[in-house]
């Protein structure tokens, strides 16, 4: 199955449930543990400020080589020209999206449950966010958990790559991929260690066994 290159190890910046690093701090500190896509989601601050911060993340991924997806701010995207742009079941709808965007650009959609990933699927996205997978403090609004089982069945429905999110550390991510996961995407397991860029190089080891 040919997808675009959209990374097996996403980390998705936080600086919520951390204040030492900042969102530009982090993607330099992901991308050298081996992250391959960096998310920058960031739920308070003007637009503006968005734009900045985002044109700063974008600066550090076009240098390193790695795409920068900016999570449900389709309009910060598009002021910074990112690769791409993540979009959730109530944020701009996603076909609309790919025909502002164009077939080049990544959009992923998140799911929480079959019938929400068939949706993303008839969107024309290019890979689908699912869980959470397991129980998660990072996600206030998170869905119940829909554990491996969620992870097989849409992995084995639909011929999309599925990022799986939602309580996944180093230690789960190995069970996470044998579900049929093409990859995970993760906060706190490595935006809230000591050192980012060990925890997602240690991450990204277990995925690759």
């Amino acid at each position: 199955m040919a997808v675009k290159e959209i990374g097996r190890l996403h980390v998705i910046t936080d600086t919520v449930l951390q204040g030492r690093y900042s969102h530009e701090d982090l993607a330099r500190l992901a991308i050298a543990g081996g992250a391959g896509a960096i998310q920058f989601r960031q739920k308070q601050g003007s637009t503006r400020e968005l734009i900045e911060t985002a044109r700063a993340m974008l600066a550090v991924c076009r240098r390193l080589g790695i795409p920068l997806i900016v999570n449900d701010r389709l309009d910060v995207a598009l002021a910074v020209e990112a690769d791409g742009v993540h979009l959730g079941q109530d944020d701009f709808p996603m076909a609309q999206a790919r025909e502002i965007l164009g077939p080049d650009k990544i959009i992923g959609g998140s799911a929480s449950t079959l019938d929400e990933a068939r949706s993303c699927q008839a969107q024309a996205v290019d890979y689908i966010g699912l869980g959470p997978v397991y129980p998660t403090g990072s996600k206030a609004d998170a869905s119940p958990a829909g554990g491996l089982d969620l992870v097989r069945r849409v992995s084995r429905e639909l011929d999309l790559p599925v990022i799986a999110i939602g309580g996944i550390g180093a230690a789960n991510a190995p069970e996470v991929l044998a579900a049929g996961a093409y990859g995970v995407a993760v906060i706190s397991a490595v935006c809230c260690q000591d050192d980012p860029s060990a925890a997602a190089a240690n991450l990204l080891r277990a995925l690759r066994g």
